[in-house]
């Protein structure tokens, strides 16, 4: 007897036999069990999900002899003979051969015809995408309103392709890629079925090469088998996929931890004794930076499996700036490595940049002085130009304030530079946070109008701050200053920038809202001449520009952006500096 290869010879046959597609398996039951029948289905995803297999078991509930049911006997001449691909109710047709739309209209010349054997006439067309338009055309009445006897079943990896006229006509059910945990206990069970010896790491390797798919995934499984001589092992399955051994990859995260460049050359060589995929490579180192970063951030108890004590000690020495710095090198190297003449040189040269990028003090993976010594450590890598604010009045490297992004090239990293470089560095003087004291001792150094009245000593600006005024309100008495005050008359003068909110409304608002902070009647005079002293809004827009010119010039002095600019050529765009907003 001839060899049947596993994806034919367990090929679900029943909807219970079938995995993972429980969304779509649900709906179908629930429709054949209430006799609620649609005339057109549409079975969608990727290949090898089982959008025929799906279809095929339907027709078989469709047409067995015992009447329309989920569960199909498997025994009765129409479900033997569909499970054998002799059922004559049962038009298979692939749509990839023939596309012309003479091959349509031969196929639904049979449509009027009532079925030879069976109780529907099915008609299942596979890669339905692939039909030509007018081949569309002519399948559409008959789609829309075929006759009680007929059922379309449709199944296509492409959906985007269909014309929406043959949505429309479709009850549509999208079948999911597989998860490898789903895939891997599938294969264990049919390796148990066919008695041939298996390493639990072997069928991992196969799941994550089948990408979602089980057709795949039955397939190189039998790969493996021949491969290994009726059994399948880790290394030979490894050797057969030409996959990175993920030993190998945590020994080099391990060595990029302990910042040993031998060890990392060292593991690269013995990598290079199977002649893997070295883009497989970053990205498996990539997938296990990611691990460690959601074990950082989010749950250190997230991870399962036997690589779990390894990446938790991993999340501990290695601070989460470095693994975001490692992940995207990673995935940059991964680009560069079509253009890069050796392979192996290339992701060498990707792993010793990863050690050479790294902040001073990253190795040891403390979170202390060193970390806070090293400012702009990701600086770039996003690019896209997003501005980022640093503190006024610091510099960049004693705020740890990142590099604006849209400065540097796309892609580039941060320099590291010795800590006497950094300890070196020019510092901008600080400016103290504000408070309503130093407010009111920046409006009196200013010049700010203090008149006095009833004993009290008024400064308007902390007087506004203070009434908590909003809106147009607060915009009013933000252009003016006070000039003197008779009793409960207060006398103001409005710059002309805000002429346009002297209006009764507005100035009866302030009124009231200053009426209200100090427990007395508040009547406003507002005069058009100039204010003798600035005004709140002069004073913001000056300490404004002054924040801003800080900020700066403290990037501008920072030694990690002169290093990348004297390393790589980058630019600094000080336009896209902004300062720290202040907290009162």
């Amino acid at each position: 007897m001839s060899y049947t290869v596993l994806a034919r010879k367990w090929r679900p046959r029943q909807f219970d036999e079938m995995i993972g597609q429980e969304h779509v398996l649900r709906a179908l039951i629930n429709s054949l069990d209430n006799d609620r029948l649609h005339h057109a289905y549409l079975f969608t995803g990727t290949r090898g999900v089982g959008k025929t297999t799906v279809a095929r078991v339907l027709a078989k509930a469709l047409n067995c002899e015992t009447g329309i049911t989920a569960r199909p006997c498997g025994e009765c001449r129409a479900c033997t003979e569909i499970d054998r691909g002799r059922f004559v109710d049962l038009i298979e047709v692939d749509a990839a051969s023939r596309t012309k739309v003479d091959d349509t209209r031969e196929l639904l010349d049979n449509v009027q015809y009532a079925p030879t054997s069976g109780r529907f006439k099915v008609y299942l067309i596979d890669e339905v995408h692939m039909l030509s338009t007018h081949s569309f055309n002519a399948l559409l009445k008959t789609l829309e309103e075929p006759p009680p006897h007929v059922k379309f079943l449709l199944a296509t990896t492409d959906p985007q392709k269909l014309p929406v006229t043959v949505l429309s006509r479709c009850l549509q059910f999208n079948l999911k890629r597989l998860q490898p945990a789903a895939l891997v206990a599938h294969l264990q069970r049919l390796c148990g079925e066919e008695g041939v010896a298996f390493e639990a790491r072997a069928l991992e390797l196969i799941a994550a090469s089948a990408q979602g798919s089980v057709r795949d995934s039955l397939s190189l499984l039998d790969q493996a088998i021949a491969y290994g001589g009726g059994k399948v092992t880790d290394s030979e399955v490894a050797e057969m996929l030409g996959t990175i051994d993920r030993d190998q990859v945590l020994a080099i995260v391990q060595a990029l931890a302990a910042h040993d460049g031998r060890a990392v050359l060292a593991q690269v060589a013995a990598m290079d004794e199977r002649a893997p995929d070295y883009a497989e490579g970053l990205q498996a180192l990539a997938s296990l930076l990611q691990r460690i970063a959601v074990m950082q951030l989010v749950d250190p108890a997230i991870e399962e499996g036997p690589e779990r004590a390894a990446l938790a000690e991993l999340a501990i020495r290695m601070s989460a700036e470095d693994v975001q710095l490692c992940y995207q090198i990673a995935l940059l190297g991964r680009r560069e490595l079509a253009l890069a003449a050796d392979q192996r040189g290339a992701f060498e040269m990707t792993l010793l940049r990863m050690l050479a990028m790294r902040p001073a003090g990253g190795a040891s993976g403390t979170q202390g002085e060193d970390q806070a010594a090293t400012p702009a450590r990701a600086a770039g890598l996003a690019g896209g130009g997003a501005s980022r604010a640093v503190p006024a009045g610091s510099s960049a490297a004693a705020a740890g304030a990142p590099v604006a992004a849209g400065a540097l090239p796309s892609g580039s990293v941060q320099h590291s530079r010795p800590a006497a470089a950094r300890k070196a560095a020019p510092q901008a003087p600080a400016r103290p946070a504000s408070a309503p004291g130093r407010e009111r001792g920046a409006a009196s150094a200013a010049g700010q109008n203090r008149p006095a009245a009833q004993g009290d000593d008024i400064d308007w600006r902390s007087l506004i701050a203070a009434a908590g005024l909003r809106g147009a309100a607060l915009q009013l008495a933000n252009h003016c200053a006070l000039l003197r005050c008779e009793g409960a008359l207060w006398h103001l003068a409005l710059d002309e920038s805000g002429a346009h909110m002297n209006t009764g409304n507005i100035r009866g608002k302030l009124e009231a809202a200053l009426g209200r902070h100090l427990a007395r009647r508040v009547e406003l005079r507002i005069s058009s001449e100039a204010p003798p002293a600035p005004t709140p809004a002069h004073l913001e827009a000056r300490e404004r520009d002054e924040r801003l010119q800080a900020a700066r010039d403290a990037i501008a002095a920072d030694p990690n952006v002169q290093a990348l600019q004297e390393t790589f050529g980058a630019t600094l765009d000080l336009n896209s500096v902004e300062p720290l907003q202040r907290k009162e």
